[in-house]
């Protein structure tokens, strides 16, 4: 976080073959803009970074700022969404624009109908996509996840540094599957992991179980399957028990997980949803049950 815009870097005349971005929002909008990191690839090197902090015109939850570190005295003086949509829109109109997840494609769309100008046209690539289809072994493809498995130095939740890394990942995987730009562009339909069926009978016959941080056809799953458990694709109100597995990939950072937090939700609306780690599922709730987001 640099407090000031980073631009052009040496190599950066030559149009990159695509360009990357990361943002961070100050709360739970996600037009709320606060810093904003593009950063530029041409033949699998870096040709250009531009990073600055905005000021999001909206209020900084502390949710948001303990994950990024950014408050609201941080963008005193910086450029709004507005100042700076020009900049922007130059880096990514009309090229490659790869995001981890599109959560950033969202927030730029957001931003520019709040502030009121025009969208930002550009041809979006997921990076996650990218990253399920090169390992697609891997328990989980967040980025964290991603650069330890890759070794490549990432700050997270850092807009410029999640960027490159989110850009290494996309030359990496192109040099792991020999795919080009076009062949990541083209529209795939990988089968999605199938869950084991349930069992007739067993001690868990009648549960419907998701697990976090393994496939639904790995071998948690099918040892629950096994004991008559459904295995379920999502955390929903039919969904009896949340089960953290031993490979979770997430660290103590598990209880931020979206389908975490849905479970801690639905226990306080007062849904019978249990929160168990896998080595205890034989004996009794895990000690995460307890802890409410």
């Amino acid at each position: 976080m640099t407090g000031r815009p980073v631009t052009e870097q040496a190599g950066g005349i030559d149009a990159p073959d695509f360009v990357v971005v990361d943002v961070e929002t100050s709360c739970s909008q996600v037009s709320s803009i606060c810093q904003i990191g593009i950063v530029g690839f041409k033949d699998g090197r870096e040709t250009f970074a531009y990073e600055t902090l905005l000021d999001p015109c909206d209020r900084f939850s502390s949710f948001n700022t303990r994950i990024h570190g950014i408050t609201a005295d941080h963008v005193i003086g910086a450029p709004t969404f507005a100042d700076a949509h020009a900049i922007i829109a130059g880096h990514l109109s009309g090229r490659i624009t790869v995001a981890h997840s599109l959560f950033d494609k969202g927030a730029l769309a957001a931003a520019c109908l709040l502030h009121r100008r025009d969208p930002i046209e550009a041809t979006w690539l997921d990076g996650v996509r990218v990253a399920k289809r090169a390992w697609p072994d891997l328990p989980s493809h967040r980025l964290n996840v991603l650069t330890r498995f890759l070794d490549l130095p990432h700050k997270h939740h850092d807009a410029l540094s999640d960027a490159r890394a989110a850009g290494m990942v996309i030359v990496r995987a192109m040099e792991h599957t020999g795919m080009n730009l076009a062949g990541w562009l083209a529209p795939s339909n990988p089968p999605r992991a199938k869950a084991p069926p349930p069992a007739l009978d067993g001690p868990l016959k009648g549960e419907r179980i998701f697990i976090l941080g393994e496939a639904r056809n790995g071998p948690l799953a099918r040892r629950l399957a096994g004991e008559g458990a459904r295995i379920m694709a999502g955390v929903g109100v039919s969904t009896t028990r949340l089960v953290i597995s031993d490979k979770q990939p997430f660290g103590r950072f598990v209880t931020t997980h979206a389908q975490y937090r849905q479970a801690v939700a639905l226990q306080g609306e007062g849904v019978p949803i249990a929160i168990y780690n896998e080595v205890d599922m034989k004996c009794g709730p895990s000690t995460h049950a307890a802890v409410v987001t």
